[in-house]
């Protein structure tokens, strides 16, 4: 049955990657008859195609999606997007010709049916407006996934504990260590990291792809990250193991319990819905972590109210879950007040457009409320970071990789005034 659906699957795509190939090549030949040219788009697509087949169809076993993978799905993706975006242009005449042709058939003096031939002027609109974002998907796969950005924010409460006014944390969430393929460029991000020189460094999930053994690697690496009160890790989606086949659900848990002893060993403290509290000159604010809870099918082991034992209900509370559909759903419902939460899983869907102040936009927007960024419902805050590593198309573009530095200040009475 599985062999059946994945045959099938893939039958579909071809006819679909057929269609669209037949359908932008049409424009390259209205703008050109040179047949050399002609013959590079058909080689292009036939290499981008070949290669995701073998890479998908006869490479390493299960769905585990290695770097080639990624990549190999990166060009399908960006060879794809260049077609359906000339589509766009060639579709919309196609309506316009096909009508010219029923006038000239039924209102024309002649006898024979015309269709007006395809526009060199659209076709070439089509090409160009397309290599816009072809060439974006091209450069997010070269330099964009490593555009390290710090993003910074400065938060005012009115009960934070004074000990704790200009208290500052690191964000970082989505490393994903499994898709990592320059170790230059991530030393350079763990540098900027540890260049903060914040009270506490805080990481929301996502170490891995699916096996702990990606982790190996870069253990050394991203065990350099310390800070003051410590490093503090929950678990994402991803850390599971949830997406690929093991032989026995024994080595599931084995991987999961790999994961687990490896961060230790990193000195990251993580929290599976547990608290910790960090103590100021006599005063405290509590640290929660939640094992991954995301709506949409995504496991739901996240327990807030295990983790808040022992928590009381005027300590100042930063809570740190993967899903920001937890905040959605759960967190900001709570009888107790959750005053910042720190999530990730969105990665700003690795694709938008953002120029602070004027826009902010990525078709992740339609699936989650929070997806970048920091918001604030019903007095609690929530950031949700885009995400340090990459997933899946092995690029970023408009959506770049974050670290995010956030100050907690004590609102002064003049302020609350």
């Amino acid at each position: 049955m599985k062999k059946t659906a994945l045959m099938l699957r893939w039958i579909l795509f071809s006819i679909f990657y057929i269609l669209i190939t037949l359908y932008g090549f049409q424009a390259i030949r209205t703008i050109t008859k040179n047949l050399w040219i002609h013959y590079v788009f058909i080689a292009i697509a036939v290499i981008v195609a070949g290669n995701l087949i073998i890479q998908f169809g006869f490479g390493s076993a299960g769905r585990v999606l290695s770097p080639i993978k990624s990549y190999a799905f990166g060009f399908v993706l960006s060879f794809m997007l260049f077609n359906l975006v000339m589509i766009v242009f060639l579709f919309g005449e196609d309506v316009v010709r096909f009508f010219m042709g029923l006038h000239s058939k039924f209102f024309s003096t002649k006898e024979t049916f015309h269709m007006p031939s395809r526009r060199k002027f659209v076709s070439g609109l089509a090409v160009g407006v397309a290599a816009i974002p072809f060439a974006s998907m091209l450069y997010g796969m070269y330099k964009g996934k490593y555009n390290y950005k710090v993003i910074r924010h400065t938060l005012y409460f009115d009960d934070l504990p004074e000990a704790f006014d200009g208290y500052k944390m690191t964000h970082i969430s989505d490393i994903h260590t499994g898709s990592f393929d320059n170790r230059q460029e991530v030393e350079h991000a763990v540098n900027m990291v540890k260049e903060q020189k914040s009270d506490i460094i805080l990481f929301t999930g996502d170490l891995v792809n699916n096996r702990s053994l990606e982790l190996l690697p870069w253990k050394d690496l991203f065990s350099e990250l310390k800070a003051r009160d410590g490093v503090f890790s929950v678990l994402g989606n991803h850390d599971y193991g949830d997406y690929i086949d093991w032989n026995s659900a024994a080595e599931k848990e084995q991987n999961l319990e790999e994961l687990k002893t490896l961060q230790k060993d990193m000195g990251y403290d993580l929290l599976l819905n547990e608290n910790r509290f960090i103590e100021r000159n006599g005063q405290r604010i509590a640290l929660l972590g939640v094992e991954n809870w995301g709506i949409g099918g995504f496991k739901k082991a996240g327990d807030l109210k295990k983790a808040a034992e022992d928590v009381q209900p005027n300590d100042f509370k930063i809570l740190m879950t993967h899903d920001p559909s937890h905040w959605d759903e759960v967190v900001i419902n709570d009888d107790y007040h959750y005053h910042l939460t720190l999530s990730g899983h969105t990665h700003g869907m690795q694709f938008g457009i953002e120029i602070p102040g004027w826009v902010k936009w990525s078709p992740i927007k339609y699936k989650y409320k929070h997806w970048a960024g920091i918001y604030k419902e019903m007095g609690q805050y929530i950031n949700v970071n885009r995400g340090f590593g990459y997933l899946g198309f092995p690029g970023r573009v408009g959506i770049w990789p974050e670290i995010t530095v956030i100050e907690l200040k004590k609102r002064s009475e003049k302020e609350m005034a």
